[in-house]
């Protein structure tokens, strides 16, 4: 008895310590969830457009604008509508109410990009919405206008007809949601729909209150007497009126004729706008086509074109046969072969995660890509090229030289003999080729061509990676180069397709021919050189001889400046003594005198006979020195001739 105590007394504390660790651990946990759901500060609340909260509230807004739009007319025209479901429309009302204040509070709390980040400051959100027009739309809708019911009386709708300026909240919601349906044109559709859901439903709803107003029944045109039970529920006035205002608005069916003016002017408006209703339904709707032909001509090549290049060059029916097969097998399993063209409108880093999402775990698959850089990864997505072959054609033969490495995305190619039945093997999804032909690995005795050919079994879909895109890569990751070339000469070292001593020998005349290369531009950068030496030698020798000329004639100028000086300086003295003589005989003077002018011509000619013989002294120095510079010159090319000439 004992023993059962003491066991049933340790397995009651055994119990106990166990649901207090329990409720321990469940505190902990809780404590860990409040910690981790971030408290918002409603205070400092900010709304983000491009967040999740801004799209779904805009989607709520739609439903109370379409809901103004809708009953407001409805109540206003169909009395027994207003009557019946008074409480319910009033209870509706108020709650549309609550809908646009909270949406102002919204709109005032809706941050905006400034520089590409978003402003939080609730002070200049609340003074960039006050000063918006938005503001002022969404108060004149909020105006408390139903305080006009104590004037007018409860049963007149008509006075919230201020509520219809929230509309551009509507035009927003659609807007988004256009942007971000995966299906566009569809939704242009139902939309272009809802717009003329609404225009007809006004137009009913005022037809029926133009009969009341003429009189029920007063003739076939207006809706018939309500005193008859047929047309007496109200669901059969509004399905009439509908049903009549459709037939209008569409020109569709025949419609009773108008008999007082009343009738002709609603039927003229009626007209009017069922022009513009038939316009706009038919450009939407060539807009639609247009667009999902231009989405069409995008994603896929034009086959049109390509029908009437084969018409018109008169190419085998067996050929076109091949090409509208493969035109069709692209349009009914939709494959998109101008993936680089379609994402050229993005920014890079979009392309590149889009890229990234889509082909990256394929290319990861091919064996010399393992380990290797992710960014090299990343840009190599970009490179490649989707390719789909028809059953029976074939990638690459036997001996072609590969431009361009292949990896199956999907479908089953055979690897056939030159008789192209037999197979020695199959590759399937995930498998590659290829990809030794274009990393030019030194040594390879393939040299670069196909070894093998490779044929499609069916439909097959694959990636290629040209030698040009890999190698633009390579240039910005040689580490990543050096790698994958060393992986590739392990591959073709076990296929036994290297040839070490080639590579080597080739190494050696690479290194020969860089040296030859540097001699021969080393030598013809000598030869610039001593040209330049020489002509800077031949010019700095006619400048010199220039500047001794130059001197020279300044010496003559001057020394013939001055013997004219002296001689117009004796004549001077020579008149000076006539006037001053006394009076002695003229004749004796002028014999005296005339002596003396004969010895001064004499004098002077031949003062003038040794300027003369001066001047061609100094002239025959000149030519001799010309001819000195110019026999240096001539001896100086010859010599730079010999020079090139070596």
């Amino acid at each position: 008895m004992n023993m059962n105590r003491w066991a049933r007394l340790f397995t009651w504390q055994h119990m106990n310590k166990d649901g207090k660790e329990e409720e321990t651990k469940g505190q902990e946990s809780n404590e860990k969830k409040k910690e981790a759901t971030p408290k918002i500060n409603w205070k400092e609340w900010v709304v983000d457009p491009s967040e999740e909260f801004y799209y779904t509230w805009l989607q709520i807004m739609i439903l109370p604008i379409c809901y103004n739009w809708v009953i407001i007319i409805c109540r206003t025209c169909f009395y027994d509508i207003e009557e019946m479901y008074l409480a319910t429309w009033l209870t509706l009302d108020y709650i549309c109410d609550l809908f646009y204040v909270v949406d102002t509070v919204i709109g005032v709390r809706t941050g905006f990009l400034e520089q590409g980040i978003l402003v939080r400051d609730l002070s200049r959100l609340k003074m960039r919405y006050l000063r918006s027009s938005r503001f002022k739309w969404d108060i004149a809708s909020l105006l408390p206008t139903d305080l006009l019911y104590l004037q007018l009386g409860i049963h007149t709708p008509l006075v919230r007809v201020n509520r219809f300026l929230r509309t551009s909240r509507l035009n927003e919601a659609l807007d988004r949601m256009e942007t971000r349906t995966a299906y566009p044109n569809t939704f242009r559709v139902a939309k272009l729909m809802l717009y003329i859901f609404v225009l007809i439903h006004w137009n009913a709803c005022i037809y029926f209150s133009l009969s009341n107003y003429l009189g029920f029944g007063m003739d076939e045109w207006v809706y018939p007497n309500i005193s008859d039970p047929e047309f007496a529920s109200t669901r059969r006035q509004y399905f009439y009126s509908f049903w009549f205002s459709t037939l209008i608005l569409t020109t569709v069916g025949d419609t009773p004729p108008p008999t007082c003016e009343e009738e002709y002017l609603f039927l003229i408006a009626d007209m009017l706008i069922a022009v513009l209703v038939f316009a706009s339904v038919v450009g939407s709707m060539g807009d639609v086509i247009s667009s999902l032909r231009d989405r069409d001509n995008v994603f896929f090549p034009n086959h049109e074109l390509v029908k009437g290049y084969l018409r018109s060059r008169k190419i085998s029916k067996e050929l076109q046969k091949r090409v509208n097969d493969w035109y069709q097998h692209l349009h009914i399993n939709k494959k998109i072969t101008r993936e680089n063209e379609i994402l050229q409108h993005l920014p890079i880093t979009l392309q590149t995660a889009t890229a990234v999402s889509v082909h990256l775990p394929t290319l990861s698959k091919v064996t010399i890509f393992q380990n290797c850089e992710n960014s090299l990864l990343e840009q190599l997505v970009l490179k490649l090229i989707p390719q789909v072959y028809s059953p029976g054609e074939y990638v690459c033969k036997k001996g072609d030289v590969g431009h361009e490495m292949y990896i199956i995305k999907e479908g089953k190619l055979a690897v056939v003999a030159d008789d192209g039945v037999t197979q020695f093997a199959v590759l399937g999804d995930g498998n590659f080729f290829g990809e030794i032909s274009i990393l030019n690995i030194k040594g390879n005795k393939s040299g670069n061509r196909r070894t093998a050919n490779i044929r499609s079994i069916g439909y097959s879909d694959l990636f290629s990676l040209s030698k040009e895109g890999l190698t633009e890569t390579l240039l910005e990751f040689p580490a990543a180069k050096r790698l994958l070339e060393e992986k590739g000469r392990q591959i073709l070292t076990k296929m036994g397709m290297l040839d070490e001593m080639d590579e080597g020998e080739g190494d050696v005349e690479k290194t020969e021919d860089k040296v030859k290369r540097l001699e021969a531009s080393l030598e013809t950068q000598q030869t610039k050189l001593a040209r330049l030496i020489a002509e800077l030698e031949s010019s700095a020798r006619k400048m010199m001889h220039r500047v001794v000329q130059l001197e020279l004639q300044t010496e003559e100028w001057e020394g013939i400046v001055a013997e004219g000086a002296q001689e117009e300086m004796k004549e001077y003295e020579i008149v000076k003594e006539r006037e001053i003589g006394d009076g002695k005989g003229e004749g004796e003077k002028e014999d005296e005198e005339e002596p003396m002018k004969e010895g001064e011509r004499g004098e002077g000619d031949g003062g003038e006979e040794s300027l003369e013989e001066k001047e061609k002294g100094v002239r025959g120095a000149s030519d001799n020195e010309k001819e000195e510079t110019e026999e240096g010159v001539k001896k100086e090319t010859h010599q730079d001739k010999k020079r090139d000439g070596k």
